[in-house]
């Protein structure tokens, strides 16, 4: 008997990985009372880490997430929905 085949998309699994972290990262801004938006918008425009708190380990978090590809995801998200 033939199963289906399952495929697997690392493009998607990147997205839901860069989401899942992004997230972390913005409760971590939340709870220490930052504005997120704010503070990761800051963190791309410029790159320096020092605009996301060390809290929950946020600031190591981010440094996982390239740029580029984090850009790429916001505008396809944005202009998807």
């Amino acid at each position: 008997m033939n199963e289906p085949t399952i495929s697997f998309s690392i493009y998607e699994d990147k997205e839901k990985e860069t989401k899942k972290l992004l997230t972390t990262i913005y409760d971590a801004l939340r709870q220490k009372g930052y504005n997120p938006i704010n503070q990761i918008v800051g963190y791309i425009l410029s790159e320096d880490p020092t605009y996301i708190t060390t809290y929950n380990n946020a600031r190591s978090l981010i440094r996982r997430i390239d740029r580029d590809e984090l850009l790429q995801i916001l505008v396809k998200s944005y202009l998807n929905d």
